[in-house]
């Protein structure tokens, strides 16, 4: 992180308005891909994280903070973890890029139930 944000990621803006339908295929997304270790409510508590070190982010957090601009979020779930010293998994090759946008939707609306 302390290189910046890849450039294939820079400038990247999310496409996709928070519409109920987009919110819940983000919420659908999110409990099967981010859940088990992010928690339900993007609180660090889900049951797979609970043996990390460092332990998950705390998503409900993190995405109201200035760093979470959009080209951030795309990269950080795309990529690995190896930037931010974590074990977080790449996802570019299990999501496309539109069901990643669907997931950084859902988080900036809040984490609402489906």
């Amino acid at each position: 992180m302390h290189q910046g944000i890849p450039a294939a990621y820079r400038g990247a803006v999310n496409p996709l308005s928070p519409d109920a339908k987009t919110i819940g295929e983000g919420h659908a997304l999110y409990q099967k891909r981010c859940a088990s270790c992010h928690g339900a409510t993007g609180m660090g508590d889900g049951e797979a994280g609970k043996s990390l070190n460092p332990s998950p982010a705390l998503l409900a957090y993190m995405i109201q903070m200035p760093m979470s601009v959009d080209e951030y979020l795309l990269w950080s779930v795309s990529d690995d973890g190896a930037a931010f010293e974590t074990d977080m998994p790449a996802f570019k090759d299990v999501l496309t890029q539109e069901e990643i946008w669907k997931v950084v939707t859902y988080m900036r609306a809040g984490f609402p139930d489906g």
